[in-house]
C-alpha cells in the first residue's frame, strides 16, 4: 500500500500485454460513480487504484447534501483524479435560475469538473450549448447525451449532432448515457447495447472524446472488444476498477482472445 506521495509496487512486466497510456490521459478514460460513500472507504479505493480512474463523479444531487464534499474533492486531488459533479444536480440548478450562484459554490469548494446534461428534458439545445459555453470558462466541461427515461429510445442522428454540438461548445468530452443500471440510452431495458447507436457514434464522433457509460461487465466487454482497450468507459463502479482493467488487458476469459493471446 501507498499514502498519497508515494507510489505502489510495480506490476509484473513478464506477460505481453496491451499499451495502456497513462494518466493524465485522454483515451483509455475510466470514470467512476461515486455515491457518496464514506472517505474513509473512497480512501482506501483511491490508494489502490487512483493510477487506473481519471474521473470521480459524485452522483446525482449528492455533492449539495454531502456535508463531507469540500474534503472528498480534496482528496481527489491529493490522488491525481477529477472529481466531478452530477448533471442532474445542474439541471435542476438551471430550472430554478441559480446558474452563477452553483459557479461560486463550485468553485469555492475546488470542483474542476462539471458535467452538463439534459437527462431530464428541461433544457433546449441552445440553452444546452450556452451552459457548456459559459461553464468551460471556469472548469473542465464534460457533456451528456440522452435521456434518462426508459421510455425514450435514442435517435441515433440526433444523438451524433449533439454530441458534435457540445464538443464544439467546448466539452472535453461527451458522455453515452446509460445511468447506472445501463438500461437507458445507449442500452435496451435488457441491458444490450443499442448497436444502430453505438455505430452511428463511431462514424462520426472521435471515439477518445467520447465516454460510453457502461455500468455492467457484459457492456464493458462489448466494448473493449469492439473498439479496444483504450474506449473510455463511465459510470464505473469503485469495486469493478480493478476488475475492468483486466478485461481491458486481457487478463480475464471475456476478452483473452481480443489481444491475441491463447488459452492453453
Amino acid at each position: 500500500m501507498t499514502g498519497e506521495s508515494g507510489t505502489l509496487p510495480r506490476s509484473p512486466v513478464f506477460l505481453d500485454l496491451p499499451d495502456r497510456r497513462q494518466k493524465p490521459r485522454d483515451g483509455g478514460i475510466t470514470h467512476v460513480l461515486d455515491t457518496a460513500i464514506p472517505l474513509r472507504l473512497l480512501e482506501c479505493y483511491l490508494e489502490s487504484t487512483s493510477h487506473l480512474v481519471d474521473i470521480v463523479k459524485v452522483g446525482w444531487g449528492l455533492s449539495y447534501v454531502d456535508p463531507s464534499h469540500p474534503a472528498r474533492l480534496e482528496l481527489c486531488r491529493r490522488y491525481g483524479v477529477h472529481a466531478s459533479t452530477g448533471g442532474t444536480l445542474l439541471e435542476i440548478v438551471e430550472a430554478q435560475g441559480r446558474l452563477e450562484a452553483f459557479v461560486d459554490w463550485a468553485l469555492s469548494t475546488g470542483v474542476d469538473l462539471v458535467e452538463v446534461s439534459n437527462g431530464l428534458g428541461m433544457l433546449s439545445r441552445q440553452r444546452k450549448s450556452a451552459l457548456i459555453e459559459r461553464l468551460s470558462r471556469d472548469f473542465v466541461v464534460v457533456a451528456e447525451t440522452g435521456s434518462k427515461d426508459q421510455r425514450t429510445v435514442a435517435d441515433p442522428e440526433l444523438w451524433v449532432t449533439e454530441m458534435k454540438a457540445d464538443l464544439d461548445c467546448g466539452a472535453k468530452h461527451v458522455i453515452a448515457e446509460g445511468r447506472e443500471s445501463g438500461t437507458v440510452g445507449l442500452y435496451g431495458d435488457d441491458g444490450d447495447v443499442r448497436v444502430e447507436v453505438f455505430d452511428a457514434i463511431v462514424a462520426s464522433v472521435p471515439i477518445d472524446r467520447v465516454i460510453f457509460e457502461a455500468p455492467r461487465k457484459p457492456q464493458q466487454t462489448w466494448l473493449i472488444r469492439h473498439l479496444g482497450p483504450e474506449v473510455n468507459l463511465g459510470n464505473i463502479a469503485l469495486h469493478d476498477v480493478l476488475p475492468l482493467e483486466t478485461l481491458r488487458l486481457g487478463l480475464r476469459a471475456d476478452t483473452v482472445a481480443v489481444h491475441g493471446a491463447a488459452i492453453g
